[in-house]
């Protein structure tokens, strides 16, 4: 398993689980940030952070922080 900041751009990966605060959590999960669900970088800002990332049609930007902290898999 790999952490979310850790996957290459185009890369396509699937949330296995988000380990961060409560608060932090509710919002990705309101976001689509659900187990299973597909997810992909397609790029950084100009100083690397945050990460543009495509969720269910929608990019979504989110901080580096953030991103170390939700478990992927690559199948």
């Amino acid at each position: 398993m790999q952490k979310l900041g850790q996957i290459a751009l185009n890369q396509t990966a699937y949330i296995d689980s988000i380990e961060c605060e409560e608060n932090i959590k509710r919002r990705l999960l309101e976001l689509g940030l659900i187990q299973g669900t597909k997810i992909k970088p397609v790029f950084k800002s100009p100083l690397g952070d945050p990460t543009a990332y495509e969720i269910r049609g929608t990019l979504i930007s989110i901080r580096n922080e953030e991103a170390n902290r939700i478990i992927v898999k690559t199948r």
